[in-house]
């Protein structure tokens, strides 16, 4: 059994941070998800993840990917077949729904099935308006020499 942490104090030294809190709290609530179908994430690179699906079975338009505010939903629904009678089913083909929690504007970029591999590329891309920016200060009611705000490199 899990004991709850208790995020007060970082309440109050934080501002704007409550949507993080409030998805550590839910996922100490969660309960044991399924592992159907197995799954791989991939940081590419600082802005790039990768996730790739193992759902052998399914053709593409079985397959649905949907972007929610905040959450990637990847379902299937496998097609029945009446093909004769199994003795043995060992390929799953249950239908499914799997959700992955996004950061703030992760957005999915590529959506590929191939040899029962779904791969599915997300990408982090800041507007201009969040990236850093250099503000000028003024003196004695002075602008600054720099008229212009230079915009900083990301970190």
């Amino acid at each position: 059994m899990r004991t709850p942490y208790d995020l007060s104090p970082l309440y109050r030294s934080s501002i704007g941070f409550d949507r993080v809190f409030d998805l550590l709290e839910n996922a100490s609530r969660a309960p044991t998800a399924d592992n159907w179908p197995p799954f791989d994430t991939v940081k590419l690179s600082d802005d790039s993840y990768r996730i790739t699906m193992a759902v052998a079975g399914f053709r593409e338009e079985e397959l649905d990917i949907t972007m929610q505010p905040n959450m990637l939903v990847v379902s299937g629904q496998h097609e029945s077949e009446s093909e004769g009678e199994f003795l043995h089913r060992g390929i799953a083909t249950r239908p499914f729904i799997r959700r992955f929690e996004l950061a703030d504007h992760v957005e999915v970029t590529k959506a590929r099935l191939a040899d029962g591999l779904l791969s599915i590329d997300l990408r982090r891309e800041l507007p201009e308006a969040m990236k850093p920016r250099r503000i000028d200060i003024k003196a004695d009611g002075k602008e600054s020499s720099m008229s212009k705000p230079r915009q900083l490199e990301a970190i």
